[in-house]
């Protein structure tokens, strides 16, 4: 093997070089790759790097001569196995230039990996090569925290690719809350998509079951939330509080059941922590089965119904991140909980959504 010269990706930008190595040489030891920059047989633009030097988009790597060890198959180590359980001789196995004896090759079993694959795609509602949107499911967490240790983060691992890319979590959904989670496939789509998240050119609905009838029957919501650490919970607050965001968000009654629940249509401008939960609860209509904003007193949850929250992320348009006039649209059924509920009340999911053309600002 010859000396070569790699460029770095665009979408590698920002790449730790052992991350890089990683994905590209995955044989590699990270023992080796030290070696070989201690002696600066590896350099990136003609200079001597380290294992953690972040990486341009461009720059060129130089890639010595990579030792390839002999490797022993594990049928190889398992007829060395059974010759010494018969008291013979076992068959000589290939040795590293060291001498030492090759370890045993790790044998891939069924995993933790292949059953959150395998969970993920069930839970995909659209795919490409660039984007992945999930249907996360009630009670599911979207990112770690202390004594949660599953969650769809974590899950993701399952689906890093050949070129060592884990997908990426665009933005984030409570964890009882259900419906769609966009992830991104590669550095750039995640670039992209973030600054069009902040940019506020993603239109997010959200369906949820409230007690009573908000009035007026359509209407804006504009608050300042901070967090309540206390409670950990957020809280209306003052403007020029400290840690004080601004919330805006839209809603609409969908249908009704009575005076008793609301179906609402909901439209966030703003993406503030819980701030379709803490401004439904701030009008007087808490979405049913909030552990931390429901605070309507001696209500009775009606029969049939179960006391989970009550809200779904039902529909996401975006622009692609190709940038090439393409739209994401994609909806999620309601969650059984809610589905139930909806069976119970007599509400028609298949129901035009009113919030269609609410004002971003």
């Amino acid at each position: 093997m010859a000396v070569e010269t790699r460029n770095v990706e665009r979408d590698e930008e920002g790449m730790r070089l052992d991350r890089w190595f990683k994905t590209h040489f995955p044989d590699l030891s990270f023992g080796h790759l030290q070696k070989l920059l201690r002696s600066g047989q590896v350099r990136v633009d003609g200079g001597r790097v380290k294992t953690n030097t972040r990486l341009a988009a461009g720059q060129a790597i130089r890639i010595p001569p990579l030792e390839e060890k002999p490797q022993p198959s594990a049928a190889d180590f398992l007829e060395a196995q059974e010759a010494v359980a018969r008291g013979e001789a076992p068959p000589r196995l290939p040795r590293a230039p060291s001498g030492e004896p090759l370890a045993a090759p790790v044998v891939k079993r069924a995993s933790s990996d292949d059953k959150d694959a395998a969970a993920l795609r069930d839970m995909t509602l659209y795919e490409d090569r660039d984007v992945l949107v999930l249907n996360k499911p009630f009670g599911l967490a979207v990112q770690g925290g202390s004594g949660t240790y599953r969650h769809v983060d974590g899950m993701l691992e399952a689906l890093r690719g050949a070129d060592g890319q884990k997908p990426r979590l665009v933005h984030r959904i409570d964890k009882d809350t259900s419906g769609i989670l966009l992830v991104a496939k590669s550095r750039l789509a995640a670039s992209t998509l973030a600054k069009t998240f902040r940019s506020r050119s993603a239109r997010k609905v959200y369906w949820a079951l409230v007690p009573g009838v908000p009035k007026p029957r359509q209407g804006r919501i504009s608050t300042y939330l901070a967090k309540d650490e206390a409670a950990e919970r957020m809280r209306v607050a003052r403007h020029g509080e400290d840690e004080a965001s601004h919330a805006i968000s839209y809603y609409a009654v969908v249908d009704h059941a009575g005076q008793k629940l609301s179906w609402l249509s909901l439209k966030p401008v703003t993406g503030r922590t819980h701030q379709l939960r803490a401004h439904a609860a701030h009008i007087g209509h808490p979405i049913v089965g909030d552990p931390k904003y429901f605070d309507i007193e001696n209500w009775p949850l009606p029969g049939g119904l179960q006391n989970r929250l009550h809200l779904l992320a039902r529909r996401l348009v975006i622009p692609h991140p190709r940038g090439d006039d393409r739209l994401i649209d994609v909806s999620a059924p309601l969650p059984p909980h809610m589905q139930q509920s909806w069976n119970v009340l007599g509400f028609d999911a298949s129901h035009y959504d009113p919030i269609v053309d609410a004002p971003e600002s």
